[in-house]
């Protein structure tokens, strides 16, 4: 699923702030990425790859974009 797909299966997406440079980020309402939770800053590409789990589970198996 590439980024122009992903915008047919997200319903809602979350970036809340906390205090002290702490974040979380949740997708249809399901949590990706917790900084306070595992205590660090999100190596590059982990926020997606959490965001593309997600997805698969709603995205059909045969889900084609008509505009390719």
């Amino acid at each position: 699923m590439n980024e122009r797909e992903i915008e047919y299966f997200i319903s809602s997406w979350k970036l809340i702030p906390g205090t002290g440079g702490v974040f979380d980020v949740s997708v249809n309402g399901e949590l990706v990425f917790s900084k306070h939770e595992v205590g660090r800053h999100a190596e590059p590409g982990e926020v997606r790859a959490g965001i593309m789990k997600v997805l698969e589970t709603v995205r059909p198996a045969d889900f084609e974009l008509a505009s390719k």
